[in-house]
């Protein structure tokens, strides 16, 4: 069978499960969640010797090592997606939530409810965790799912999803209803992105590479996410030490994934304190460090940031570091080179922060917290399908929620339209 229309038997085989699937009771789906977290637990062993294979492959090929971080499944991980999965299966089901009734001057009422979208593909790289977290958002929400992962990780990914299609025999319901293609023939994923009547919304996860590519290509709606320039702004009334641990917590607790900090940006008149503070921990955690001409003169021999720092999404033990002279070459630092995706300001002034969160249009903006709780767990959506920086039709983190839309219901008693 030719790609393209393997392709489609795989996407009509999932919109028919999808049909299904919008009908499913609450307590039916978290069955179907829950059962799939035991199931995940059980197989560890199994999962991590697929795993292996990958990681195996990865190290033959040189893969950086921030990218064999995110392909790595340890026995916490596993339990961590058997979490998420519990954790969505615990929370409120969107579906057929009425959100807002009213009445008309000729008594009929009308209403919005929620529904889920139908068929969504999911484009990813490196990340295995992202098979079992896309599956339970879309599951719970009443989407089929066509997850395609990158090469790196085929023999993860197929296992993950084998484990997943076996829960969903077992409870006798579509195993369409969650498919992941096996190929690595890189026209899987064009021929994927032409099938409109059959797709709802595709959502690629990875490198700026591979999003360009899907929005570029696709004939459907694309949920878009380039890059994680995230920047942490110390501001002249920052609590010095609350703002070390804040930015050594944004780069180097996990630097190879889009919340990690790429730009701290230091308040001149404490940069003169701060910067020296900040230089020696993350030099301590191995990070090499970049510095703008200001930097320079506190820091001698720190190296020197390019206009291409700026923009950099390192995913990597690298900063680029730049002192400002006022919170407002700050925030236009931030408008000029930001993604769209996640701002912290550290600071004690009140009046301050309440302008930073007000005039920062990312999609995450935060006070005094590290970058790294921009994360659809982290934030209480049990998972995340992906975090969005384009504005429609979902902004950051994406939940259950961003997985429904909304139709009109209207209720009458005769009304006809004179």
């Amino acid at each position: 069978m030719a790609i393209g229309e393997e392709m489609l038997v795989l996407a009509r085989a999932a919109q028919q499960a999808s049909r299904l699937l919008a009908t499913l009771s609450s307590a039916k789906k978290n069955e179907l969640l829950l059962a799939m977290a035991i199931a995940l637990e059980d197989g560890s062993k199994q999962l991590q010797a697929e795993n292996e294979k990958d990681l195996t492959r990865a190290r033959e090929n040189k893969m950086a090592e921030a990218m064999v971080d995110r392909l790595t499944l340890t026995p916490e991980r596993i339990r961590e997606m058997a979490g998420g999965l519990r954790e969505v299966a615990a929370l409120p089901d969107p579906v057929g939530e009425i959100t807002g009734m009213w009445l008309r001057p000729n008594g009929i009422q009308v209403g919005r409810q929620r529904i889920p979208l139908g068929v969504i593909g999911i484009i990813y790289e490196s990340r295995p965790n992202v098979t079992a977290d896309a599956a339970g958002l879309c599951l719970k929400s009443g989407n089929a799912v066509i997850l395609r992962g990158g090469s790196e990780a085929i023999h993860s990914n197929r296992a993950i999803g084998a484990i997943l299609q076996q829960v969903l025999k077992d409870l006798e319901l579509p195993q369409a209803a969650l498919q992941v293609v096996t190929t690595s023939d890189r026209n899987a994923v064009t021929e994927l992105l032409q099938l409109e009547d059959q797709i709802d919304l595709i959502i690629p996860r990875g490198g700026e590479g591979l999003i360009r590519f899907v929005a570029e290509n696709s004939k459907i709606p694309v949920i878009k996410h380039y890059k994680g320039v995230c920047h942490t702004y110390v501001d002249a009334h920052a609590d010095l030490q609350m703002a070390e641990e804040i930015c050594l917590n944004a780069k180097v607790q996990r630097p190879g994934v889009c919340n990690a900090m790429e730009t701290l940006l230091i308040h001149r008149d404490c940069a003169a304190e701060f910067l020296p503070q900040i230089v020696a921990s993350m030099e301590k955690s191995g990070v090499e460090l970049r510095g703008c001409v200001a930097a320079q003169k506190i820091i001698p021999g720190l190296l020197t940031a390019t206009e291409e720092d700026w923009q950099a999404e390192y995913l990597d033990l690298i900063l680029a570091i730049r002192i400002v002279d006022s919170y407002e070459q700050a925030r236009e630092h931030i408008e000029t080179y930001g993604s769209l995706h996640t701002e912290v300001i550290v600071t004690d002034d009140y009046r301050l922060s309440q302008r930073f969160l007000r005039e920062i249009n990312s999609s995450v903006v935060m006070v005094n917290a590290s970058s790294r709780f921009s994360d659809g767990h982290q934030l209480g959506l049990g998972a995340e399908i992906g975090i969005s920086t384009s504005k429609l039709h979902s902004f950051g983190p994406m939940g259950l929620e961003d997985l429904t839309t909304r139709k009109f219901i209207v209720l009458g008693d005769g009304q006809v339209r004179r």
